[in-house]
């Protein structure tokens, strides 16, 4: 514990006003003086220095005649320097006396009373160091630092007094006392005003929270005036991007109740009337450019609900179109014509000859760890190319996706000409390494654990490095990957990955599988939503049968009672040298946690450039994300399918089909339905030897509505889910008998389907999921599975 020996006395503050009265005071001196003594003086005597250089003193004074002017300005500029505490000036014969009293030194800087926030925090925003002259005026400002830096946590009853200790050889120690006092919360958030969404969605859009009973997991349910006209500006574009184009706050209040010490902020707003996009044109005042070639850039249509968001994507396609035919310095102003009876919004994209503005220089500043080509590498511009702001926004937005800055500031200033401009690209730093230890435990892979290593901007040059082992019940491996955002200085990425995996069997899958191997992979963007990928594996398999060779009988014939023959046929190693494309659409608005938007990926896979295994795969997943009705509630539908085809003279093996489960249709096991080994002779379903073969087909749709639980704080992180799922697997095209024992498999296209309802928390500790299905149609050998949990956790 911190204690004060022995305080001397309170600091006293210069103000402005004091250093008037000193000012004047001195003035009473040399009032009088005529014009002939206003000259510049022979001589200037200093006195009472002791550690500041008397010809430090005389340069406030020298530079011209020592009238009353020039005495009044270096006393106050003496005064300002921080290093004196009293100034006077004497007339001396055709010289002046200049007697100094110089301030204290501080000795060191202590905080005395602070438990919520460290002494190293509040250290770095003081302006008074140690070894520092001791300014009253500094230390004043400094207190007022500390409350605010109090306030902005929410202790508006934080109260900060500044002592000194007295200490040889003119020295004294700063110590500011804290009293921290109690939080002070946000007890409620209030809309008034608001029609067409309730408080709690708009409360949704705000990244201040209302206090609760998790608030002592939290920190935005704190008062903080900034945060909370941030707030305003998001409130208002969720407005403009459903319609509400005459959308303002009218006032926002914070009230502050002494007796529960908790804010009321009180939200007025003004809503207006909802509008459609009317009539949709382009119009161009450049000769050169022809708009009707321009409009299919248009994102906005006619007939859908405004949106500013829209608009903002509209003139952002448009100039990339323009900039890549040459017309750098062309300009697109959307403009809006409002009719307020038909509350429609007709809208035009006019093009225009720009101002002829070039970057003369970038400057990027603040990045104490990311390398400057990091951040350049962001911008569609370089210096000497043709301004536009465009890509100044559309370079900011990249670099605050990257996560790599804590802030991010791009502004600009004026050049060495009247056409040149400056950049300036203000940045800081933040962790991007991760260090987690995972456990979890799913209905496949049992009890889990995991710890891993990575890094989203190693060394500084914006790579992406990931290392992680697994050891659990049924699973233990390893992987590392690796990848460059901007291979060879261009935008494709490349990656390479390395992974083992050890699968012991289950109580889905009769055999164990080591698998090793690796890979290489390339993405090239096309647009900002669209990307084409292109990869390399070559991996081992090692399939086992568990008591393989305990399974034979006197007569050396296969017992068939533990395994497939399907199976026992594939036991051994298999080296499979794959290469593939795939092609990704994407625009989901936020890759975490979609509310709206596309991710479609189509990919295409052949095996046989070398290796044991040879076919041809085709896969396609899509999924469609759309907020329905109010903004928490989000639909989601998906449909996804796929076929394998053996070439070359070998059969396809158990291995390499597609298995049915809970990721294609919910209520099953995994590889719970599709083609099926179901024993032979007198061997009853769900024997041990009733093994999933696998289809060479397989298709299916989902849909999906996720939504808030009533009266749960959004902190809490828990939402609710109901779905409906369908989808069919078929076209076993393995091998048919093995060892004289022929594989009696049970193949269908009937469509199994099932409905059912998920509880999904996005946790502090990872990702959990929980399925409840009931399945309405299946086969009478397919294994269903009613409740299934999924997920893991960090710690």
């Amino acid at each position: 514990m911190k204690r004060i020996v022995r305080v001397v006395g309170r600091v006293a503050v210069a103000s402005s006003v004091a250093v008037g009265a000193v000012v004047a005071g001195t003035g009473f001196w040399v009032a009088g003086v005529s014009e002939a003594h206003a000259q510049r003086a022979s001589s200037i005597v200093v006195r009472g220095n002791q550690r500041v250089d008397a010809e430090t003193v005389r340069s406030y004074f020298t530079g011209g005649p020592l009238d009353q002017a020039r005495i009044d300005e270096g006393i106050r500029g003496l005064y300002a320097s921080g290093l004196f505490s009293d100034v006077r000036v004497s007339r001396s014969g055709g010289g002046i006396i200049v007697s100094v009293s110089e301030n204290q030194v501080i000795n060191r800087v202590a905080f005395e009373g602070n438990s919520k926030v460290k002494d190293a925090v509040l250290a770095a925003e003081v302006q008074s160091k140690p070894r520092g002259p001791f300014n009253p005026a500094i230390v004043q400002a400094d207190t007022q630092r500390i409350s605010e830096i109090y306030r902005r946590s929410g202790r508006y009853e934080a109260t900060v007094e500044p002592k000194t200790i007295a200490q040889p050889n003119g020295r004294v120690d700063l110590v500011f006392e804290v009293k921290e006092g109690g939080k002070t919360n946000i007890g409620s958030i209030n809309f008034e005003g608001n029609q067409a969404y309730s408080d709690g969605t708009l409360r949704d859009q705000m990244t201040t929270t209302e206090s609760n009973w998790l608030s002592w997991l939290k920190t935005s349910d704190v008062y903080d005036p900034d945060r909370i006209n941030a707030d305003l500006e998001l409130i208002r574009r969720f407005y403009l991007n459903h319609g509400y184009a005459d959308f303002r706050v009218v006032s926002a209040n914070a009230d502050l109740n002494r007796e529960t010490n908790a804010f009321t902020i009180n939200i007025v707003v003004d809503e207006g009337q909802q509008y459609r996009f009317g009539a949709v044109n382009v119009e161009s005042s450049v000769a050169e450019i022809d708009a009707s070639t321009l409009q299919r850039r248009v994102v906005s249509s006619s007939g859908s609900v405004y949106s500013a968001q829209d608009v903002d994507k509209s003139v952002e396609a448009i100039s990339l179109e323009l900039a890549s035919r040459g017309y750098a310095f062309a300009q697109v102003r959307p403009r809006g014509d409002r009719n307020l009876e038909g509350r429609s919004i007709n809208l035009t994209y006019v093009v225009e000859e720009g101002a002829r503005v070039y970057v003369e220089r970038i400057n990027v500043r603040g990045n104490t760890r990311t390398r400057d080509y990091v951040v350049r590498r962001e911008f569609d511009l370089g210096e000497g190319d043709a301004y536009n702001q465009i890509f100044i926004d559309r370079a900011e937005r990249r670099l605050k996706a990257l996560g790599f800055f804590k802030n991010v500031r791009i502004s600009t200033e004026p050049g060495s000409s009247p056409d040149r401009v400056i950049v300036n690209v203000d940045v800081e730093d933040q962790p991007t390494g991760e260090f987690s230890i995972a456990g979890g435990y799913s209905t496949s892979d049992g009890i889990i654990g995991e710890i891993a290593l990575g890094e989203r901007n190693f060394l500084g040059r914006g790579q992406y490095a990931r290392i992680a082992a697994q050891l659990g019940q049924n699973v233990q491996g390893f992987d590392f990957s690796f990848t460059e955002p901007y291979f060879l200085g261009s935008r494709v990425s490349a990656g390479i990955d390395l992974y083992a995996k050890e699968r012991d069997e289950t109580d889905y899958s009769s055999y164990r599988i080591n698998t090793y191997g690796g890979g290489l992979r390339f993405g090239f963007p096309v647009t900002e939503e669209i990307t084409i990928g292109t990869r390399y594996q070559l991996y081992q398999q090692d399939l086992r049968v568990p008591g393989r060779y305990d399974i034979r009988n006197s007569d050396d014939t296969l017992n068939d009672d533990r395994a497939s023959v399907a199976l026992l046929e594939a036991e051994g190693r298999t080296l499979t040298s794959l290469a593939g494309l795939s092609l990704i659409y994407n625009t989901l608005d936020n890759p975490r946690d979609p509310r709206s938007g596309i991710y479609a990926e189509l990919k295409g896979d052949i095996a046989g450039l070398g290796g044991d295994v040879q076919f041809l795969r085709a896969t396609f997943d899509t999924r469609y994300y759309q907020s329905l009705y109010w903004d928490d509630l989000v639909g989601i539908a998906r449909v996804q399918g796929g076929h394998i085809a053996a070439w070359g003279k070998d059969d396809l093996r158990v291995l390499d089909h597609f298995s049915g489960g809970p990721d294609l249709v919910r209520g099953f096991e995994p590889q719970g339905f599709g083609p099926r080994d179901v024993g032979t002779g007198n061997l009853a379903v769900g024997s041990p030897n009733d093994d999933p073969l696998g289809g060479t087909t397989y298709f299916g749709g989902s849909l999906e509505a996720q939504f808030p639980i009533y009266g749960l704080p959004k902190e809490l992180g828990l939402k609710g889910a109901v779905f409906a799922d369908a989808g069919t697997v078929f076209g076993y095209e393995g091998v048919t008998d093995y060892r004289g024992i022929e594989v009696n498999d049970r193949d269908s296209k009937k469509i199994r389907s099932s409905v059912g309802a998920s509880l999904l928390w996005t946790s502090p500790l990872g990702p959990i999921r929980f399925d409840f299905a009931k399945v309405l149609s299946k086969e009478k050998y397919d294994e269903t599975q009613v409740f299934r949990f999924s997920g893991g956790t960090r710690f």
